[in-house]
């Protein structure tokens, strides 16, 4: 039995939980996620999402935990919505925004700017004497994080000086320069 998918989820005051031909519709004051789903059965009991899997084949064992995984980040996002901050290390590297647009100075001869799809809400921290933070929000997990990606990708922490575009809170694993 999954460990994971054997937990109920709560459905919290304000966020409605439907479910219509294999999509799950889920809407709260945030915004509206849907997502489909097979292999899975899914029980509403007194204000909990109870996932049980249709069969045990291997299939189904590894759905069971995925899509109480997914409707638990699809609540979770209507109702408190999902962050990820992204501080940049180096020396000359800055970040602002103008509404979607994310203009980002990483060393490179231009500056690159990323247009950053609607539902996420990106904002600029630039104080003296620390490093730029970009702070990413929104409903939906999966998209705050592959946006996430996207801007790191720009520059990937190095293991030497640690410059680059890291996640807060990140430990980059840092290498001895060559010795003499």
């Amino acid at each position: 039995m999954s460990r994971i998918g054997k937990n109920p989820v709560a459905i919290p005051e304000g966020v409605t939980f439907e479910v219509n031909d294999n999509v799950i519709t889920v809407k709260g004051k945030l915004g509206e996620l849907t997502q489909e789903f097979s292999g899975v059965t899914l029980n509403i009991e007194d204000g909990n999402v109870i996932v049980e899997r249709d069969s045990d084949s291997k299939e189904h064992k590894s759905k069971h935990g995925l899509y109480r995984s997914l409707i638990f980040n699809m609540i979770e996002g209507v109702s408190k919505g999902w962050n990820k901050e992204l501080e940049l290390v180096g020396v000359g590297y800055r970040a602002s925004n103008q509404g979607q647009k994310l203009d980002l100075a990483l060393g490179f001869s231009h500056n690159i700017v990323l247009n950053i799809a609607p539902e996420v809400k990106v904002e600029t921290v630039s104080d003296k004497g620390k490093n730029p933070i970009i702070k990413l929000t929104s409903f939906d997990k999966q998209l705050v994080g592959q946006v996430a990606a996207k801007i790191r990708a720009f520059r990937k922490p190095e293991p030497y000086k640690g410059k680059g575009i890291r996640f807060v809170g990140e430990q980059i694993r840092r290498k001895a320069g060559k010795s003499a």
